[in-house]
Parts: C-alpha cells; structure tokens; sequence
C-alpha cells in the first residue's frame, strides 16, 4: 500500500491524473487491446478530470482504445437529470475527450430489473478482461463507491439503499432539498473494485480525515469498507495535507519519506 501526499487538493488531483495518463500510454492499447478505467464521481476527482482533458488537448493522451466502467448510478434519476452520475460523466469528462460512447460504461438507475442490470455490468467488466485501473473516491464514513457502512467486504454489483449521512452529504447537489435525494443507488461492490489490478483512491480535504485514519492506520473493518484495500497488493491512496490530520505524525513522516 502507498500513501502519497501532496500539499494541496491541485497538486493532488494532478499527481493522480498524471499517473492515469502514464499508466494508459506505457500499457500501448490499440484495437485489439483496451486499457480499462474505473471511474468514480463527486467533487473530490473533478480536479483530475479537468487535467486529464487537459492532456487530451494538448494531444497527450488519446482515450480511444480505453473502456471505462464507472462505480455507481443514483436509482430511478431520469438519466438526463443534472444531477445522475450519467450527466456528470459526460459533463464533466466524456464530452471533452474521444471516447467512444460505447466503450463508457455507467449503471442504468432506470432499468427494468435492477439486480439484471448490475449482473450484466459484472458480466461487461469481465468480458472486458477484468479493470486495470479502478479509480475511487470515499464519503466521510469511508465508504468506497456506494458500500455504505456495513456493507459486506465481497459484495458484487448490487442495488444499495443509502445511509442518511450520504443522503445528507448529496444534499447539496438538490438545493439542500433531502427530499429530492435519491435514496437508493446500483453500486459496485467492494469485492468488484478488489478484482482490480490497481486500486487508486483519491481523499482530499480535512472532512475526510478521520475516514483516511481509519482506512489505513486501523484494522480491516466491513464498517470502514475503503479499509478493505489494505489488503490489494497494488492501492495508491492520494490525498492533500488536510486528508491527513487524523494520522499519527510518524505515519505521515514514514509515508512523505517514500521517494
């Protein structure tokens, strides 16, 4: 496991997208060969995703041979509504890069048999040969995608209802109108994200700090689930200063010592 701070939540988010950017051109993918992204969405990657179409444009780094498979999807959000994780996506990232809108996978909040819908995004990311790179975020009670506390450390693609502290945190995107926020959501589970190669979650600001404490300095914990990727053997988590006040000063002093 790899802890990399950097001073501010820039400096984090550029450091996280220059390591997708490098990951994706040393795997050289072509036609016959896609590079497959995990997605998360939230405030804390827009930072990431603002550089990484910045290399697109600057003619760096190309997504045309790249599938991607995002973490989550509100249930029953018309798709085209501001807030669903679909407008978000192609808002915020899909529309400014050249990705084939094939290849951007998002979960439907709207099918007609939910737990259908998540098998078969199982089902894609398998025939896809599995994620290379699975980028997350985490909520201030650690959880990772929508695997709220308590959820089972091996879950698969799942229909979750959401804790009142998620509720209450999405309120803001529903002009602070908890009524208006979704209170179910088709998620990854954690067992879908640990199938992955490379983990790499991103956690900036002071609000998250005691969740990053309790990812990595305590035990593993189906209550924390993010602490469940002190157990891959390839998690990067990327944080700010601010990320890291819960810590224990040699924890940081151990980790800032790493080249």
């Amino acid at each position: 496991m790899r802890l990399v701070i950097l001073d501010n939540y820039d400096l984090a988010s550029e450091w996280a997208a220059k390591y997708i950017c490098n990951r994706i051109i040393q795997f050289k993918p072509g036609q016959d060969r896609y590079f497959t992204l995990g997605l998360p969405t939230g405030s804390t990657p827009l930072g990431c995703y603002k550089k990484l179409i910045e290399y697109h444009k600057n003619g760096d780094l190309s997504f045309k041979y790249v599938k991607t498979f995002n973490m989550d999807e509100y249930v029953g959000l018309p798709r085209n509504h501001p807030e669903s994780y679909h407008s978000y996506m192609w808002n915020n990232f899909f529309k400014h890069i050249d990705i084939d809108p094939n290849n951007a996978h998002i979960l439907d909040g709207n099918a007609a048999d939910l737990q259908a819908e998540c098998d078969a995004f199982e089902k894609k990311i398998k025939e896809a040969g599995g994620i290379d790179l699975f980028v997350g975020g985490i909520g201030p009670d650690g959880h990772i995608a929508f695997n709220e506390p308590g959820s089972s450390l091996v879950s698969r693609t799942r229909l979750k209802t959401l804790a009142m502290d998620t509720i209450l945190a999405n309120a803001k995107y529903f002009d602070g109108d908890l009524s208006k926020v979704p209170t179910m959501a088709l998620t990854v589970g954690v067992g879908t994200v640990m199938d992955a190669r490379e983990v790499m979650i991103l956690i900036t600001g002071a609000h998250k700090a005691f969740a990053l404490y309790k990812a990595i300095e305590e035990g593993v914990n189906h209550m924390w689930t993010v602490s469940a990727f002190q157990q891959h053997p390839q998690t990067i988590f990327v944080c700010d200063e601010d990320a890291t006040l819960e810590l224990r000063v040699k924890t940081v002093k151990y980790f800032k010592g790493e080249p």
